[in-house]
């Protein structure tokens, strides 16, 4: 995980404008070192164009998360090129344990002549910003789901200044920031700008929109979403569990086969910045206790040394509603009682915990039994308690750590998570059927119905906000890893037939992700495998 900051701006003498620009990079060198705690830079430099002359500056800082030390940024060293990387590349380029992924990323992109075939080829999130000297082109871009945020303000009369950047804090004057859009490679040509003016009102026009695409044959999993199996069952459907039915028990050893390799890749290889013993994770769940982090918190302990453990980060807020009752008088009874006499009929949800929320409740019976399957593992069950104010900062919460743990004794003290990789279970719901919606879909036009849903959720995968969640996580100097969004699950999955996913013809919380459900059961998470969505 890294910060980015890579700006352009017209040279000339300094005025108000240039100094509230200058103004607002300091901010958003100071906002994006919360990425990459560990190392910052910045490297300025010259863009010639055939008009006007451009000064650049490249800014990053570095969560060191690859490799046996770390490898600062913005990458330069052949020729002038830089390299400003954000992300992890689990395939396609091999990148060996003691390795930096970026670093193997810029030495390739130098090499190339069209850096997007070696783009073409990797799979991981990422964002990244590249200056090819040779070409005096930039090149910028989200992975193809936009796993990881980059922002950018385009160049206006008023603001004539380009600026690329991980996060931005909130809105300056003059200043729009927008998303990048996932669909492609974005290249600015900068020898086609012909003037000081056009370099504001021909800037967007002088951008081209690459493909990822390539001349020679490439792991296409990696380049795009590839659209759903929309084959429709034939003949009748069972409403019965089948696991063992030929179609079915082949789709379950190719998942775990691949879901357990996908974990495999983001859990592996993690450097050392805490001594490892007790209380001391590298790994943590964002933890409900739904069927999907249960899973991965089970795939994660086979791919962890058992000497340290894993924390399960769980969020719950406020209930209100409990909140409200406890701050009324006690209802008093024709018959005089004492107050410990009162029965809780007198108010419904007095006396309860204020944070035993539906999510915190699960999650410790989730917790209880990972437990039973797994007792040789430590699994840190962290309650982060959020006021009901704060509902729209879960991810803030849980990725800052910060809650406390509970000992066979029942007794609670404070701890805070020290892991940097958070798993999430996001992206399952919407490759096998999970929402109710799906279900909803299928009784108004069966499994036609069903498959256009389906169809639609993978379609909007790349606008699912994570890069809004990428900037909230990351604010805390975590970064956050989604195993069901790797593009070769994303693509297996794709390409089963619809029935064999999901079957609505069963109850609830046995038809909805059936695949998955099946999983859990084979692993013996028994509880998870029958756990209906909230």
């Amino acid at each position: 995980m890294c910060g980015i900051v890579f700006s352009i701006s017209l040279s000339g003498p300094e005025s108000h404008v240039e100094s509230e620009y200058h103004t607002l990079l300091a901010g958003l060198d100071s906002l994006n070192a919360l990425r990459g705690p560990d190392h910052q830079r910045t490297i300025e430099l010259e863009i010639p164009s055939n008009g006007p002359t451009l000064n650049g500056s490249a800014y990053a800082s570095v969560l060191h998360l690859r490799g046996q030390s770390v490898t600062p940024q913005p990458h330069r060293v052949y020729q002038g090129d830089i390299l400003c990387w954000n992300g992890e590349i689990f395939d396609g380029l091999e990148v060996l344990p003691r390795e930096n992924d970026g670093k193997k990323l810029y030495e390739a992109l130098c090499g190339a002549s069209k850096p997007v075939e070696v783009l073409a080829e990797i799979e991981g999130p990422y964002a990244f910003v590249f200056y090819q000297a040779a070409t005096n082109n930039l090149y910028y871009a989200r992975d193809p789901i936009g796993r990881r945020s980059l922002l950018v303000h385009y160049p206006t009369k008023e603001r004539p200044h380009v600026i690329i950047a991980s996060s931005c804090n909130g809105t300056a004057a003059g200043y729009n920031f927008e998303e990048v859009t996932p669909d492609g490679i974005h290249c600015v040509k900068f020898n086609t700008i012909k003037s000081q003016d056009a370099f504001a009102s021909q800037f967007k026009q002088s951008i081209e929109l690459l493909g990822r695409t390539t001349e020679v044959p490439v792991k296409m999993d990696y380049v795009l979403i590839p659209p759903l199996n929309d084959t429709l069952p034939l003949g009748q459907i069972p409403s019965t569990w089948l696991p063992t039915s030929t179609p079915i028990a082949q789709a379950l050893d190719d998942l775990t086969r691949m879901l357990d390799e996908s974990v495999k890749l983001r859990v592996e290889h993690i450097p050392h910045h805490h001594p490892v013993g007790p209380g001391f994770a590298r790994v943590a769940v964002l933890f409900s206790g739904g069927i999907d982090c249960t899973v991965l918190a089970y795939l994660a302990h086979q791919h962890l040394p058992l000497s340290e453990p894993i924390d399960l980060l769980n969020v719950a807020f406020e209930n209100p509603r409990t909140l409200r009752a406890a701050s009324k008088p006690l209802k008093k009874s024709k018959k005089a009682r004492t107050t410990d006499e009162v029965e809780e009929e007198d108010e419904p949800g007095q006396g309860q915990a204020t944070y035993d929320v539906p999510d915190r409740l699960t999650g410790r019976e989730e917790v209880e039994e990972l437990r039973r399957c797994c007792p040789e593992r430590m699994w840190n069950f962290v309650e982060i308690d959020v006021p009901y104010e704060s509902l729209a900062l879960a991810l803030f919460f849980a990725s800052r750590g910060m809650g406390s743990i509970t000992n066979s004794s029942g007794i609670s003290t404070p701890y805070t998570s020290q892991a940097r990789v958070l798993l999430s279970g996001l992206g399952s719901d919407e490759l096998l059927g999970g929402y109710s919606r799906h279900r909803k879909a299928f009784s108004k036009a069966g499994w036609q119905g069903l498959v256009e849903e389906l169809q639609l959720d993978l379609t909007r995968l790349p606008s699912r906000n994570l890069g809004r969640d990428d900037r909230i996580i990351s604010s805390n100097g975590k970064e956050t890893r989604y195993p069901f969004l790797s593009l070769s699950v994303v693509a297996f999955l794709a390409s089963l037939p619809v029935e064999v996913k999901a079957n609505p013809t069963l109850e609830e919380g046995r038809g909805d992700k059936m695949l998955l459900r099946m999983l859990a059961e084979r692993m013996g998470l028994v509880l998870a495998s029958w756990r209906k969505k909230r």
